[in-house]
């Protein structure tokens, strides 16, 4: 692939790297740091520069000293000179480049892909390969690739600058792959600067708060979508002020109108030098477990209604029992004789006796606490307390 919309064209090469062993050989493809050597550093296998004195020391000490493996080559890509680096990445001695081409050592590389370059370098534009290089052991390794053309005197020679990307890689890989969790974690995880605007959130954060999209909550400030004034004055002075992580549960309200109970946790965000940046938030969305809570309370308050229930008709029943037992003696001391009045009385409290009767021993039957409305209202409402026991 190739980007010509710079002055610098960048090619990214597809290697040919087995997946596999290689079959047959006792070797594999690794992909790793440089191995250093102790390798003397190899004399120029080709020099052809002019005869100024001192252009042959100043251009080997030139290129020795280079950071990154330097390769020169002629515009063919036949390897001409290597410096130290170069001994150190590819891992061949001092006469093991003799020979070899830019094809040998860049997996992937053709001569179309010379020719591109000496028609890029001629105008004048500079070349950046992404490629995997090859070991003198057969082991590969992911490199940046920086070519230029060299002018030796009458000579003109390609220049490739290799420098090794392993822990770029690695790092990049990494980072990709904690991206990847972050998006796809079911807790919210957001990211706000020092004013407390936010810069980025997960699709949790979205969810939970209920918006369409990720964006239309970027830039937004966090206090507003916590809203408990108390809480965010407390959290902004244990991040900022002492430095720790603040946790504690906030009741949200959601962009529908809808509220509903999160857990959150937040602490400082800080760069290299240890300075305060931002703020990064964990949101859990805790409604769930808010409303398991609510049904155990619910339920052990109904449990103790129902003991309460069998110890009122435990205590009550032996009462009316007795009310009832006297009421019987005395209509019967009275007689047909007695007062008319008086009978009557004796009647309707034996009858009220004998209704309570019934009444404590369908409450001590009740297993299920439901209620009922008691009486009518003009509204239709139905307010807790006009609510009875349902028996």
């Amino acid at each position: 692939m190739m980007d010509k919309s710079s002055q610098t064209m960048r090619i990214d090469l597809i290697p040919n790297v087995p997946t596999q062993p290689v079959k047959g050989k006792k070797k594999r493809v690794v992909i790793a740091p440089p191995t250093r050597t102790h390798d003397p550093v190899p004399t120029a296998i080709v020099q052809e520069v002019d005869s100024r004195p001192g252009t042959v020391d100043h251009f080997e000490e030139l290129l020795q000293s280079v950071y990154d493996a330097a390769l020169i080559t002629d515009l063919n890509g036949q390897i001409v000179d290597a410096n130290l680096r170069a001994v150190e990445f590819l891992q061949y001695d001092r006469d093991g480049f003799r020979g070899l081409t830019v094809a040998d050592i860049v997996s992937g590389a053709t001569s179309e892909l010379l020719e591109t370059l000496s028609l890029n370098l001629e105008n004048e534009r500079f070349t950046l390969i992404q490629a995997y290089c090859i070991r003198h052991d057969g082991s590969f390794f992911p490199a940046e690739i920086a070519v230029n053309k060299l002018r030796l005197g009458d000579v003109r020679r390609l220049c490739f600058f290799i420098r090794d990307t392993t822990v770029r890689r690695q790092e990049q890989e990494m980072l990709r792959t904690e991206h990847n969790a972050i998006q796809n974690a079911g807790n919210g995880i957001a990211v706000a600067d020092l004013e407390w605007k936010l810069e980025y959130v997960n699709p949790a954060v979205r969810r939970m708060w209920g918006y369409e999209r990720v964006e239309e909550l970027l830039g937004l400030d966090v206090r507003d979508l916590l809203g408990n004034t108390d809480l965010l004055d407390e959290m902004i002075r244990t991040v900022v002020d002492e430095h720790r992580t603040w946790s504690g549960e906030v009741r949200i309200g959601r962009k529908d109108g809808s509220e509903t109970d999160i857990q959150v946790s937040v602490t400082g965000n800080r760069n290299s030098d240890g300075e305060l940046v931002g703020t990064v938030f964990s949101f859990v969305d805790i409604s769930d477990r808010k409303r398991a809570e609510d049904a155990v309370r619910e339920s052990d308050r109904h449990r103790v209604m129902l003991e309460s229930l069998g110890a009122a008709c435990h205590h009550l029943g032996q009462p009316a029992t007795v009310l009832m037992a006297n009421l019987g003696i005395m209509q019967r001391h009275l007689g047909v004789s007695g007062d008319d009045l008086v009978q009557e009385l004796i009647k309707g409290s034996m009858e009220a006796s004998e209704r309570l009767g019934e009444i404590l021993h369908r409450l001590n039957a009740v297993n299920e606490y439901k209620t009922t409305q008691y009486l009518e209202t003009p509204d239709g409402s139905d307010s807790p307390e006009n609510r009875i026991l349902q028996i």
